[in-house]
């Protein structure tokens, strides 16, 4: 690729991944939360491994990175599930943090925590499929 698609890519992505994040963040208030977010983030990196090509992140037939942080996020999530039998109430999944004002940014309880954590997984989860098609691409072309 040419000079200007790299640092075209570059700043693009880094918008991209602004809004994916704004979107996840935000998921309580507006349209988008966890999965929305994820996706627009994942598209950041898949827009900068399609401008540098594989070779920028160094490709490898096994590829941990991503998936770490799928598993990551998504034990995190499970954990969030259940802490809420712990509280005394016995129920899954409960909204056992405060609430604060209707319509502030921190007002769902936890909701922008299984925002955060779900857009974390979604996104890993995108960029791993991707990274696998792009080596089962290469390994094909071989």
């Amino acid at each position: 690729m040419t000079t200007i698609v790299k640092k075209t890519t570059q700043l693009m992505a880094g918008l991209v991944f602004l809004y994916g994040i704004y979107i996840i963040i935000h998921g309580h208030l507006t349209p988008g939360g966890g999965f929305a977010g994820g996706v627009i983030a994942a598209g950041s990196f898949i827009l900068i491994i399609l401008a540098y090509g594989s070779d920028f992140i160094r490709l490898t037939r096994k590829e941990h990175g991503s998936t770490m942080y799928e598993n990551l996020a998504i034990l995190i999530v499970a954990f969030l599930a259940l802490s809420g039998l712990f509280t005394g109430a016995c129920v899954f999944f409960l909204n056992w943090l405060p609430r604060g004002t209707t319509g502030e940014l921190a007002s769902a309880g936890m909701l922008p925590l299984y925002n955060i954590f779900v857009g974390i997984e979604v996104a890993s989860s995108i960029v791993t499929i991707f990274l696998a098609l792009v080596i089962f691409k290469e390994e094909m072309s071989e």
